[in-house]
């Protein structure tokens, strides 16, 4: 891996850019400079790429683009997808273009190609980045032997609101673990050399702060403070910049009115300046273009004169520079050192990709091979395993008895195959995945009969009917009820807020009649986002929280639910109690009247202000305990480390995994700090009755933060410091920065 954006620049590439660039017409620069949509795959592509050219109307849209890469008019494509043919687009740059300039075939390979994987924010849950480098890895592997050379993943946005349906694609809520996660999946995509043919350039996206839509409305605007943009949403960026990734796609929204695509600030001052990226930079889809509907640009000419020196490289699917950047240049709007810049950086990655040397990265035959490979699915079980979070289980009713006789398995989502992928999934088939129901009917017992009714349709507003009343009927049949709900695919994702989080349609009624027959129910939820399920949360006998968890879904919850696999995962997003609190998050500022009991406090006056399960929350078949909290030196001078160290035992009777999570609070500084901040987690397996000593390593760049000045600070003072199982539990110490 290229671990410093600095390694990138290597004089025989530079030269090589610099003999390019002077040979280059204004058409080819813009050229390199725009991606357009697939015109050569099943995927849809967009019809009026080349309306606006009438030389080519006459002719098919196949053979416009091809002619279009002969003059080296397309430097990328999106959503080509087969080695084929997309070596055959690729023989046609290398072989009959002006230049011989590779293309780059990007696609959003977001949690797997064919072998689709757990969805990020499940993958997070996991509290294990190398999990997710591996499954990034194998994931790099089938795309690139399908011919890509470059994903549009990791998203690393900080969500912090549930209502947002793209918090399925990141990390969660929280920036020191979306950091790590961040780092680890660039990492698996890019491998430790980008031009290694099994894998991908990396695009960290969404480029700055597209998590934190107004009323997690999706491309809504963005208002915060520098301090929160620079503390919170630009850390896990940061992250991935650090870990050598080879591009940024500049997000939907605009930050504090300016619109991602052409802030100068975030695209240029921080990204370049400040954090030193090297790589290019690639508009979301029309994003460029949707500075016209923002009011920020008055045409095309005007967004592409605005995006361009901004620091937006590349633009996708507008064709924005394609059609202006030579006028804008020769009428001298647009300056020609902002054009070559842009055109080095993707000639950069081309040459770092290794394409100049090897456009051809794979063929069908190593395409076949590779796609579904054994090794890939082994790793989806185990990622969807480590992923599933045990919200509850009262009088110990998982893991499930062996000895069951008869066991009734219900909801509209217990034998779906289609809703187990998740958003971004359509380089996936349905038809290989292994439902839940078809997972627990491999792991019971001989002589276990599984009963299986719908029960009712995900989004189903009817009375309760003969489907739920063959639910029940089975339930009071059965010596345990699994009842398996949540929400569609299509539910979550891209374009897909929600006003509600509680289960929509009848899923709730069903439950509640389920309960009524008294039979242990436990409630397995299928979604891509914290639900609010105060009603379940109170009743169900068990809850394993299991996401969206890919191909290998069934088997992965059949192996909790039975014990074949003792749960660890913690949440890595809060669940509301009411979709009314949201946004809300662990990692709050306090405010000067902090709730209590009392009526002029921070609280609502119909509900609780605490969420129904926080940050970092999640149970065990087996129990842990912490004591012995050691902090030292209690007094540190700047720029010294703390060591922080508790000792963690089993308490239980099976060998469990626990996350011993490490937080601290800035007590008084110079502008208001969260009440928590998470600085540090391991992931420890202890057999029963076994106790270990775990250490931290606090550094005091941990305790930096952003003044009102803008200056990155540790101030001295008292801090305190908490290790425990989660966001609100924990052995609690002090220590203080003189």
């Amino acid at each position: 891996m290229i671990n410093h954006q600095s390694n990138w620049i290597r004089p025989e590439i530079e030269q090589k850019i610099d003999a390019l660039l002077a040979k280059m017409t204004l058409e080819e620069k813009a050229g390199q400079l725009t991606q357009l949509p697939s015109a050569f795959s099943d995927l849809p592509g967009d019809d009026a790429t080349t309306a606006n050219n009438p030389d080519t109307i006459q002719k098919s849209r196949r053979e416009q683009h091809e002619e279009l890469i002969r003059q080296g008019g397309v430097g990328s494509y999106l959503g080509v997808q087969g080695a084929a043919v997309i070596n055959r687009l690729q023989k046609i740059a290398v072989e009959e273009s002006r230049l011989g300039i590779p293309l780059i075939f990007g696609l959003d390979v977001i949690h797997g190609y064919r072998t689709m994987f757990p969805i990020p924010l499940a993958e997070a849950c996991s509290w294990e980045p190398d999990l997710a480098r591996r499954a990034a890895e194998a994931a790099a592997r089938e795309a690139s032997a399908a011919g890509l050379n470059w994903t549009f993943a990791p998203m690393v946005d900080i969500a912090r609101d549930a209502r947002w349906g793209r918090i399925a694609e990141g990390s969660g809520e929280d920036p020191y673990l979306g950091s790590a996660f961040a780092a680890a999946r660039v990492q698996g995509f890019q491998g430790s050399d980008p031009a290694d043919p099994d894998h991908l350039a990396a695009c960290a996206k969404h480029y700055v702060a597209y998590g934190g839509a107004v009323g997690g409305r999706d491309y809504n605007t963005v208002e915060m403070a520098l301090q929160t943009l620079h503390d919170i949403y630009l850390p896990p960026f940061k992250a991935a910049v650090d870990a050598g990734v080879l591009t940024l796609m500049s997000a939907f929204n605009d930050l504090n009115g300016v619109p991602a695509s052409a802030n100068p600030y975030t695209l240029t001052t921080v990204l370049r300046g400040q954090f030193g990226f090297k790589g290019f930079v690639v508009s979301d889809w029309n994003s460029i273009g949707e500075l016209i509907p923002h009011g920020f640009a008055a045409d095309r000419r005007d967004a592409a004169r605005q995006a361009l020196p901004a620091g937006a490289d590349m633009d996708m699917c507008t064709e924005s520079y394609r059609y202006e950047i030579a006028d804008l240049v020769k009428s001298g709007a647009l300056p020609l050192e902002v054009v070559d810049l842009a055109v080095r950086r993707v000639l950069r990655v081309k040459f770092l990709l290794g394409l100049f040397d090897n456009p051809y990265r794979s063929t069908s035959e190593k395409e076949t091979k590779t796609l579904l490979a054994p090794e890939h699915l082994a790793l989806a079980r185990e990622a969807g395993r480590k992923a599933i979070v045990l919200l509850k289980n009262e009088h110990q009713t998982l893991p499930l008895s062996r000895s069951l006789k008869k066991l009734a398995v219900v909801g509209p989502l217990a034998d779906s195959q289609a809703d187990m992928l998740g958003s971004w999934s359509f380089t996936a088939s349905p038809k290989d995945v292994v439902t839940i129901l078809e997972g627990i009917k491999t792991a019971v017992a001989p002589g276990c009969e599984v009963f299986h009714a719908e029960g009712c349709a995900v989004l189903s507003a009817n009375e309760f009917d003969e489907k739920a009343a063959q639910a029940v009927s089975l339930a009071q049949a059965a010596d345990v009820v699994v009842a398996v709900v949540g929400e569609t695919a299509d539910m979550s994702g891209e374009a897909a807020s929600r006003m509600s989080l509680g289960l929509p349609g009848e899923q709730e009624t069903l439950l509640r009649r389920l309960a009524a027959t008294g039979k242990p129910l436990v409630v397995v939820l299928v979604n891509g986002r914290p639900l609010s399920i105060p009603w379940v949360a109170e009743h169900a006998s068990a809850i394993l929280e299991t996401w969206q968890l890919g191909v290998q879904a069934g088997h992965a919850v059949a192996d909790v639910l039975f014990g074949d696999f003792n749960p660890s995962a913690k949440l890595a997003a809060t669940f509301p109690y009411s979709a009314g609190q949201e946004p809300i998050y662990y990692n709050h500022p306090n405010t000067g009247r902090p709730a209590n009991d009392t009526k002029f406090t921070s609280k609502y006056i119909d509900g609780p202000v605490e969420p129904l399960y926080p940050f970092g929350y999640g149970l065990s078949y087996t129990t842990f305990a912490y004591r012995d909290l050691e902090i030292t030196p209690t007094e540190a001078s700047a720029g010294e480390p703390i060591q922080v160290s508790v000792t963690l035992q089993n308490t239980g009777a099976v060998t469990g995994t626990e996350v011993a999570q490490l937080y601290i609070a800035d007590l008084v500084a110079s502008r208001v700090r969260p009440v928590k901040e998470l600085k540090g987690f391991q992931k420890v397996t202890l057999p029963a009755g076994e106790a270990q000593k775990i250490t931290f390593i606090l550094e005091q760049d941990s305790l930096a933060f952003y003044n009102p000045a803008m200056q990155r600070v540790v101030e001295p003072g008292k801090f305190q410091v908490w290790v425990g199982p989660n966001s609100q539990e924990g052995l609690c110490g002090e220590f203080q920065i003189i």
